[in-house]
């Protein structure tokens, strides 16, 4: 995986790590950090797989079956390596080993949610942006200590409709109880200026 970030913050800040979707690289989400607190060190990670017809994914998607049928074996890969980058990152780029944050759009978001099911003691909190649950019928976790989540979709979303967003809610919903927000926009699978100021509210509240 290929990764670029903002200039780093000085002392030990709280750590960022965006996740593009499907057929982006590593620096489609990266200009978002100029709306985000400046506290924070933001690191964008490129996805290790080539997409079709351009740009990098996760894992592979069959879309001949509805709903698209993910490659479970590439998405559990690309987990394992960000499990691996995220548990380092704290000592590679100096930051706060307590405040790591995630934020993933579509495929990353589902990648974020990988990443915080199999490891909550890693992540802070998440920003899930019209994304969703990999793998069907998933049970609800045991329990997230301490991790706080924010879901947002895009009511208009016909990528992954705002269904998938709900699924999500309900996946998390019975761990984490107030500690998860899900709030839907009138939006398709974007970013909008609305989402991206309900994001970087979040994340300034619990920098503190």
């Amino acid at each position: 995986m290929r990764r670029a970030r903002t200039a780093p913050a000085t002392g030990r800040p709280p750590l960022l790590v965006l996740l593009h979707g499907i057929g982006a690289d590593e620096r489609d989400l990266l200009p978002l950090a100029a709306h985000l607190d400046p506290r924070l060190t933001v690191v964008s990670v490129r996805a290790p797989n080539q997409a079709e017809p351009m740009g990098y994914c996760w894992y592979r998607v069959d879309w001949r079956f509805q709903p698209p049928r993910p490659d479970l074996e590439q998405a559990e890969a690309s987990r394992d390596l960000l499990l691996d980058f995220v548990a380092d990152a704290p000592v590679a780029f100096g930051t706060d080993p307590a405040r790591t944050f995630l934020f993933g759009f579509s495929q990353g978001a589902a990648m974020s949610l990988e990443v915080l099911l199999a490891r909550p003691e890693l992540v802070r909190g998440a920003i899930l942006h019209s994304g969703r649950v990999v793998r069907a019928g998933q049970a609800p976790p045991a329990g997230l200590p301490g991790v706080e989540v924010l879901v947002l979709h895009g009511r208009f979303d016909e990528v992954l409709p705002p269904e998938r967003g709900r699924e999500i809610r309900e996946l998390l919903a019975p761990a984490l109880g107030t500690r998860l927000q899900h709030r839907e926009h009138p939006a398709a699978h974007e970013v909008t200026e609305e989402t991206l100021a309900d994001a970087a509210g979040w994340l300034a509240e619990r920098l503190g």
